[in-house]
């Protein structure tokens, strides 16, 4: 698998599309090819407001839902001084 394969999995892509192709290999390599790096900044970038709401029709938020996924990814600075 590769590691845009990778990145459209995590990112539940197929289920909820938000990013193309160009814009996964654009962060991919902002990253430096941290695919987990990538994935957590594209999750955080993807939970944004979502509610719609016109005429009275209110679509549901996800950003809590992508804003949870995020955080499997987030990096700690867990080390040690000099």
């Amino acid at each position: 698998m590769t590691d845009i394969e990778v990145i459209r999995l995590e990112l539940r892509e197929d289920a909820a599309p938000f990013f193309t192709e160009d814009e996964i290999s654009y962060y991919l390599k902002k990253n430096g090819g941290d695919v987990r790096a990538a994935i957590y900044e594209m999750l955080i970038i993807k939970s944004e407001e979502t509610a719609i709401q016109v005429s009275g029709l209110t679509t549901q938020d996800t950003s809590k839902y992508f804003k949870r996924l995020a955080s499997r990814f987030k990096s700690f600075n867990s080390g040690t001084l000099k």
